[in-house]
């Protein structure tokens, strides 16, 4: 019989979501490899550019969630009065407002989530651990991230006694960004919580090594296993225009600090009078908190450098992303934080994209993994100028396919989902 697993992954506000995105594409490859996977979104419905795997109706709706904590009195109100919030488009239609609210804001909020069935949020536990237990029956439950294990113990309530599975691939972001005592309990908290998980994964060895420390988790209790990608088709990949002439240095994640957007931006304004040749190209999601800072800024370059230094937007879909990212000669996401995933390199070398990272978090093991790219010392500007100046204009063709060659047979889904599904179901896999 089917390995029956339940992957439940947080909704990512109506943004394309690197996680979100991640977890789909394991649920479909689990798919592939035989098991019986069901995504189960939380919070928000996900967003993704692919096809989408995940249940249709969403648990712990996000406005249900938020006002439990917030408003005295909430939880009590009959579910059959507040249950039409739960509902995805009007979640969907609301998401949107949270992409102006950083994770400082949402201390209590994050901590009432992680006391699980002690918390303000019990109703809602209750109508999901419903749904796992007695209606899915899994045989094994993963959590998208360490953030949502308040979920652990309203299962072991309802009598879960499976296998779990806790995915830590970016909870030290959100958890540095809270303030004290919040941050403080919410670790406490989460390691609390974890201590009947079975096992942990991680994309990045080194991440997993960071975050069992930063977390207080057992480290022989970590596996790394790969990131998933899918495939894309040919045609929607563009060959670079002007390819011996000008060299396009591009970026192509969420527009935010800890991404590397403005710390790109601030290269430009250096490397850009050095070399008439290049062209400075970002695009991705830009969150309503940023979006005044990084407008402002790109206008006092484009008065400089006219449309040498663009932004493309945020595509609205995976043809749109692969024609983007084949027009880019190199990709660099100068992240000062440590990455623990690295989606967008691989996406990058599925069209044929060289990339230009700093030394730091998994960004080693892509480049290691890919046999491409560059890497400069995290901390150092001017190493960071140095790679982009040195940037030559790209790939042939033949070496553009060799590289998304080497992306599907490391990472594709067809390659990865049956080792993938023996660490999560056999803990001697890892």
């Amino acid at each position: 019989m089917a390995a029956r697993i339940c992957l439940i992954t947080a909704g990512g506000a109506g943004m394309f979501c690197g996680s979100c995105m991640q977890d789909n594409t394991l649920v479909r490859s689990l798919r592939m490899a035989g098991a019986d996977a069901v995504l189960i979104p939380t919070y928000t419905p996900i967003r993704v550019d692919e096809e989408n795997a995940s249940a249709s109706r969403v648990f712990l709706g996000g406005i249900n969630v938020y006002l439990d904590s917030c408003l005295p009195g909430w939880r009590w109100i009959p579910r059959c009065f507040r249950s039409w919030l739960d509902r995805p488009a009007v979640v969907s239609l609301l998401a949107g407002m949270s992409s102006s609210t950083s994770a400082s804001q949402l201390g209590p909020l994050t901590v009432d989530m992680l006391r699980g069935p002690e918390g303000p949020q019990r109703a809602e536990l209750h109508e999901l651990c419903q749904f796992v237990v007695r209606d899915q029956r899994p045989d094994v439950v993963v959590l998208s991230n360490a953030l949502i294990s308040g979920v652990l113990p309203a299962l072991r309530e309802y009598g879960w006694s499976g296998r779990t599975v806790c995915l830590i691939q970016g909870d030290d972001v959100f958890l540095r960004d809270l303030p004290d005592p919040w941050r403080s309990e919410a670790i406490e908290r989460i390691a609390t919580n974890c201590r009947t998980v079975d096992t942990f994964c991680s994309h990045s060895d080194r991440y997993a090594q960071s975050m069992s420390q930063y977390l207080g988790l057992p480290r022989d209790r970590f596996c790394c296993i790969p990131l998933q990608i899918d495939d894309c088709a040919d045609e929607w990949l563009t060959e670079p225009e002007a390819r011996s002439s000008e060299v396009t240095v591009g970026y192509f994640a969420r527009i935010c600090p800890e991404k590397g957007a403005f710390r790109l931006l601030d290269a430009a304004e250096r490397v850009l009078p050095q070399r008439a040749e290049l062209r400075i190209h970002l695009a991705g999601f830009l969150p309503g908190l940023h979006e005044k800072t990084f407008l402002r800024k790109l206008d006092l370059l484009q008065q400089m450098f006219g449309e040498r230094v663009r932004y493309l937007g945020s595509p609205s879909g995976r043809e749109d992303k692969f024609r983007c990212l084949s027009r880019f000669d190199w990709l660099c996401v100068p992240a000062p934080y440590e990455e623990p995933k690295g989606l967008y390199v691989l996406e990058a070398a599925l069209a044929g994209v060289r990339s230009i990272l700093p030394r730091h978090g998994a960004f080693p093991e892509r480049i290691s993994e890919l046999q491409s790219g560059i890497l400069f010392s995290a901390d150092s500007n001017a190493e960071l100028d140095a790679a982009i100046l040195n940037a030559d204009s790209g790939f042939a063709s033949d070496d553009r396919t060799e590289l998304r060659r080497r992306c599907l047979a490391r990472f594709g889904m067809a390659a990865t989902g049956g080792g993938v599904l023996d660490v999560l179901t056999s803990p001697q896999k890892c």
